[in-house]
């Protein structure tokens, strides 16, 4: 039972890690439908663009407001491609 109850945690946890929008999903909803801890621009309604240079722009340093420290440490080490794959996840 022990055995079972580990594989079906390992699995779930490597379903939700498996899509790049899944540690944003807390604050942003699971469609990009929110305000981020009331703060935030709801990312479903942004053009991909400045969706992707949003991100860019948190991990330069040159975008952002009261959850600029934040969203750095968000989007640290992210390549443009998973920015790309995010948008293309949440912005239609």
């Amino acid at each position: 039972m022990k055995k079972i109850i580990i594989a079906a945690s390992l699995l779930t946890a490597s379903v939700a890690f498996a899509s790049p929008y899944a540690k944003c999903v807390a604050c942003h909803g699971a469609n990009g439908e929110k305000v981020a801890l009331g703060k935030s621009k709801i990312i479903k309604d942004m053009t991909k663009a400045d969706f992707v240079a949003a991100l860019k722009g948190y991990q330069d340093g040159t975008y952002g407001g009261a959850q600029k420290a934040l969203m750095a440490g968000q989007v640290k080490g992210m390549t443009e491609a998973t920015m790309n794959e995010i948008a293309d996840l949440i912005i239609k």
